[in-house]
C-alpha cells in the first residue's frame, strides 16, 4: 500500500471525524468526491486506487478531473467547486505529514475555484404560504403530519437534514416554546416557536404515543423521514396548492425554498440580518446578505423614501444634416 492510501484513511478518521467532528452529510460528500477522483485516476493511469502515488494525483490530473465533472457528468460549477474544496482539504492535511511532496501539494492547492452565477433566491409570498399550508388533507393522519412539518419548516427555517433528525424531545411546547436542532458543524441551535406552531405541534404529538427519542415526524415504518421523502411531499402539496394559487405554477419549490421563505418573512418584519443569521444557523452574516439582494420590497421602500432629482428628460438632436438623415432611416 502506498503512502496515499493511509493518508486518505487518516484524513477521514482523524481530520474529519475526530478533529472536525464533521456531520454524516459532510463525510458522505467527501467520500463521494474521492470515490470519483480515484476512479478517474485509475482510468487515466491504469493504476488501481490502492496503489496510486501522490505523484499520480498531480495538478494536471486534478484539473482534468474537474473538467470531467463538468463535461462528462454535467455537474454545475457549484458542485465542481465543492469537489475541489474536498481535494484541497485532503492536500492541506497531507502537507503536514508529507513535506517531501510540498511542491506538488502547493500546485494542487493553487487550483482556483470556478466563478459561478449567483441565482436569485426563490421564496414564497404570504398567499403562496397560505395555499401550501392548506394543501394537506388534515382529516387524515398523514395530512396532519405533513401540515405540521411544513409549518415548522417555514416558521423555524430548518434545513431538511435538521428536520429529519428531530425527535419528540427536541420540541418544548410549554413556557418559552422552542425547537432544538443540531445544525452544520454539530452546533446546537434553539429556535422559538409561534403560538400557532405550538398549537399544531401539540395536537400532532397528542394523537400519537411515542418515546422522547422517537422521530417527531415518523415515516410509515416508524423511522425518520428521508430527505427524498420530504422533497416528494413538498412537491406533492405544491402541485395541489397551484389550484388555489396560480403564482406557484412554474416556481421551483423545495425544502430549501421554505427555509428561504422563513428568512424573507423575518426580513419583511424588520428583523436585523444578524438575528436572521442566528435564526438560520449561518456562521457569517455574509451568507444572510443574499436575502437583502433578493428582496425587491425593501428596495422599493428605499426608493420611496428618496427625493427624485428635479430634472427634465433631454431631447437628442442630430448635430449634422447627414447624421439626421441616417438617424431617420
Amino acid at each position: 500500500m502506498t503512502p496515499l492510501a493511509p493518508t486518505l484513511q487518516a484524513f477521514f478518521t482523524q481530520r474529519l471525524i475526530d478533529q472536525r467532528q464533521a456531520s454524516p452529510h459532510t463525510v458522505a460528500s467527501y467520500r463521494d468526491t474521492f470515490r470519483l477522483l480515484l476512479a478517474f485516476a485509475h482510468q487515466q493511469t491504469g493504476t488501481p486506487p490502492a496503489r496510486l502515488q501522490f505523484e499520480d494525483l498531480d495538478a494536471p490530473l486534478i484539473v482534468a478531473f474537474l473538467a470531467h465533472l463538468e463535461t462528462q457528468r454535467h455537474n454545475t460549477a457549484r458542485t465542481r467547486n465543492a469537489r475541489l474544496a474536498a481535494v484541497h482539504s485532503l492536500f492541506r492535511f497531507a502537507a503536514l505529514a508529507h513535506p517531501d511532496h510540498a511542491a506538488l501539494i502547493a500546485r494542487v492547492l493553487a487550483i482556483p475555484p470556478k466563478r459561478q452565477d449567483k441565482a436569485v433566491v426563490t421564496f414564497l409570498t404570504e398567499p403562496e404560504v397560505d395555499a401550501l399550508l392548506t394543501a394537506p388533507d388534515r382529516t387524515s393522519r398523514l395530512g396532519r403530519r405533513d401540515h405540521a412539518l411544513i409549518l415548522l419548516m417555514i416558521q423555524a427555517g430548518l434545513r431538511v437534514s435538521e428536520l429529519t433528525r428531530l425527535r419528540r424531545c427536541d420540541v418544548e411546547l410549554g413556557r418559552g416554546a422552542h425547537v432544538r436542532c443540531e445544525d452544520k458543524g454539530r452546533k446546537q441551535r434553539v429556535t422559538p416557536l409561534t403560538s400557532q406552531t405550538v398549537r399544531v405541534l401539540r395536537a400532532w404529538l397528542a394523537e400519537q404515543d411515542g418515546d422522547p427519542e422517537d422521530p417527531l415526524f415518523p415515516a410509515n415504518h416508524g423511522g425518520p423521514l428521508s430527505r427524498d421523502s420530504v422533497q416528494r411531499l413538498v412537491n406533492k402539496y405544491a402541485t395541489i396548492a397551484e389550484r388555489a394559487c396560480p403564482t406557484l405554477a412554474g416556481k421551483p419549490i423545495s425544502p430549501h425554498v421554505l427555509r428561504h421563505t422563513s428568512a424573507m418573512r423575518l426580513l419583511h418584519a424588520g428583523v436585523d440580518t444578524t438575528v436572521i443569521a442566528l435564526w438560520l444557523g449561518h456562521e457569517s452574516t455574509r451568507t444572510t446578505d443574499i436575502y437583502l439582494h433578493a428582496d425587491l420590497t425593501l428596495k422599493e421602500r428605499a426608493l420611496a423614501r428618496t427625493t427624485p432629482p428635479r430634472t427634465r428628460a433631454g431631447r437628442y438632436r442630430a448635430p449634422d444634416s447627414l447624421l439626421a438623415f441616417l438617424d431617420g432611416l
